[in-house]
This record gives C-alpha cells, sequence and structure tokens, in this order.
C-alpha cells in the first residue's frame, strides 16, 4: 500500500496552517509548526503570492493530506463525486468522511486518522460484526463500527475514547461502555469540519 514516508509536520508547514497530522503532539509546544510555521526548504521564509491555479493546488493538497491519501486515489475519489447527484464538492468530502479510518478518528478511538489506519489495517475494528481491516472501507448509514471483542483490552483505545475533549459529530453515535458507534446518516456539509474549500478543488479539476 502506497502512503507518505516523510515528516507529516512538514506538510502542516507548507500548508501555512495545523492539520493535526499528529494528534495530541500538534497540541503541545513539541508542535514543529509552531516553532516553524514557514513553508520547508531552503526558501521557505520568502513566501511569495500564489495564482490562481497555485491557490486551487494548496486546497486539493491540503485536503489529500488532512485525509492522507495519495494522488491517484484522490483523483478516483473525485470522479466518483462527479457521478453522484449533488453537489460536486460536498460529494467528495462527504465520500472522504465515509471512509472507515476517518469514521474511527471520528468516533474518538484514535487521537489521528494516521493511528486509526493503523488500527483499522491491524483487524482492530469491524463493521456490522465482520472483521474489516481495509481503511478505505465506505460506511453506510446504519452500519456499526465496533472494537473486536479480541481487541476490548486495548488500553490506548479506551484512554482515546474516554477523554472528555471528544466531539462525535451529529452523523455519527457512540456507546463508549461497548466501544461500538453507529453511522446515523451520511454527513451534511455542516458536519464535516476540515478547512477546505471544496469548490477551489472542484475549479483545478474542471480546468
Amino acid at each position: 500500500m502506497a502512503r507518505y514516508r516523510e515528516s507529516v509536520c512538514k506538510q502542516c508547514r507548507r500548508e501555512g496552517l495545523k492539520l493535526f497530522l499528529k494528534g495530541e503532539r500538534c497540541m503541545t509546544e513539541k508542535c514543529s509548526f509552531e516553532r516553524r510555521s514557514y513553508p520547508p526548504g531552503q526558501h521557505g521564509t520568502r513566501r511569495g503570492k500564489f495564482s490562481e491555479y497555485g491557490i486551487q493546488l494548496r486546497e486539493k493538497q491540503k485536503a489529500k493530506r488532512i485525509y492522507g491519501i495519495l494522488e491517484r486515489q484522490f483523483s478516483l475519489y473525485f470522479k466518483r463525486a462527479e457521478r453522484k447527484k449533488g453537489i460536486t464538492g460536498e460529494n467528495l468530502l462527504r465520500l472522504l468522511e465515509q471512509r472507515l479510518d476517518n469514521v474511527v478518528f471520528r468516533l474518538g478511538f484514535a487521537s489521528s486518522r494516521s493511528f486509526a489506519r493503523q488500527l483499522v489495517r491491524h483487524g482492530h475494528f469491524s463493521v456490522n460484526g465482520k472483521k474489516t481491516n481495509i481503511p478505505s472501507y465506505s460506511v453506510k448509514p446504519g452500519d456499526c463500527i465496533e472494537v473486536r471483542f479480541e481487541s476490548q483490552d486495548l488500553k490506548i483505545v479506551h484512554d482515546h475514547v474516554n477523554k472528555k475533549d471528544v466531539k462525535v459529530p451529529q452523523w455519527l453515535n457512540l456507546d463508549k461502555n461497548n466501544l461500538k458507534g453507529t453511522v446515523l446518516s451520511l454527513p451534511s456539509r455542516e458536519d464535516i469540519a476540515v478547512p477546505v474549500q471544496e469548490q477551489l478543488v472542484v475549479e483545478l479539476y474542471s480546468r
């Protein structure tokens, strides 16, 4: 499985804002963006003006990095979004939110999407009672996502899910006692709290 293997802190610095790719570390003074908020590289401190294309590109890169996917997979999501009825940009974000690794993160089982992806890949979760280790699995309304019986003693999962600052979006329901979550509906744009202007992504692919 292809994945980004370099420092994820560089991605936040490149986009000029915190993407919270390292979870709790991003909230501490150890965060690289706090110490060096300029782009990485030799000429990072010389931030110039972006062209229209550059602005659109940055929005696409930002969306890719937030959800932790690479170019080919992102373009496939966009093509699927185009084929659906409704607003293409919102369809795109909705498809990305429906990823199993994102849902595990949104339910509070993990501190970041990358950690959620690792938990899913290691087979710690089931969907509707069936073990599922595919991070890109697309959940649907009515689906039940739960920590498998064999993994319910994982201390790190209990620690994350019991934190008071975990805010579960309205389209999901969390049962902390049974380490179980349910998809109530598809997310609306208001439920998707990501700093992405999806229309700019659509404009980029429309060139």
